[in-house]
This record gives structure tokens, sequence and C-alpha cells, in this order.
């Protein structure tokens, strides 16, 4: 598979994982009200339609990424599992603080004083500070992709 189609068929994978976001957080706005956390259920809620919508617009310009001769099939995968991993886990984060009450720790601002378990602390922690280095990898990545295009 060269390069081209591996970045067409990357790019139409994107725009199914934005579809499954934005699917998934429509579900999860008919829970919102039964979280322990509403107010995190809230910005779950519009985090992942945020993020399905920026899946969905990166998949239609995937194609047009340029990673030059130098390693273009380990910059596209890199790329791509960098952007889905850290769209996920960043969902997965704030659904967690929602679900648990807790997240003050990793998000202090939309958790506000929701305190949990340090173990809980700690997955959500998890999540979020790892979605962080692979959202930088990615958007680093997709904007020399551009520049060279």
């Amino acid at each position: 598979m060269d390069v081209s189609t591996l970045l067409a068929s990357h790019g139409h994978y994107l725009l199914q994982a934005g579809v499954l976001l934005l699917l998934l957080t429509s579900f999860e706005g008919f829970l919102i009200q039964s979280l322990a956390s509403p107010r995190l259920g809230l910005s779950t809620h519009t985090l992942g339609a945020l993020l399905g919508v920026m899946l969905i617009a990166l998949g239609l310009m995937w194609p047009k990424l340029d990673f030059g001769d130098a390693w273009p099939r380990l910059c596209a995968y890199a790329a791509f599992w960098c952007l889905i991993y850290s769209a996920f886990a960043t969902v997965v984060a704030v659904f967690l603080a929602a679900l648990w009450a807790a997240g003050n720790e990793a998000l202090p601002l939309a958790a506000g004083s929701a305190h949990g378990s340090p173990l809980q602390e700690g997955v959500i922690k998890a999540f979020a500070y790892s979605a962080v280095p692979t959202a930088i990898i990615s958007l680093l990545l997709i904007f020399w992709g551009l520049w060279r295009g």
C-alpha cells in the first residue's frame, strides 16, 4: 500500500471515529442528569461533540498531508494513532470524572471541588495527562504534513 492510499484510508477511519464519537456523546447526553457530577457530564458531552467534529474535519483533509520522502508511513501512522488516542483518552478522562464526581487534581477548572479516591484521581490523571503529549505530537505532524503539502 502506497502512502497516498494509506492517507486516504486513514482519512476514512477518522471520519468513522468522528461519527462514532458524536454517536457516543449523543447517548452520553441522556446520562448527564444521572451522573455523580452533572456539570462534568455536560463537559464530557460538549467536549465529545467538539472532538467528533474535529476528527471529521481532519479526516476530510487527511489525504492532503505530505510527509515527504523520509519515513512517510511512520509519520502517517504516528499522527493518526496519536490523534485517535488523544481524542478518546480526553473524553474518557472527563467521563470518568463525571461518573465518579472526581478529577479536581487533573481537571481543576472543570471538576471544581469534586475529589475522588486516590485510585480514581490517578486513573483520571493517567488518561488526561497521556492525552496531552499524543495530541501535541499528532498536531505537530499534521502541521508539518500540511506545510509540506
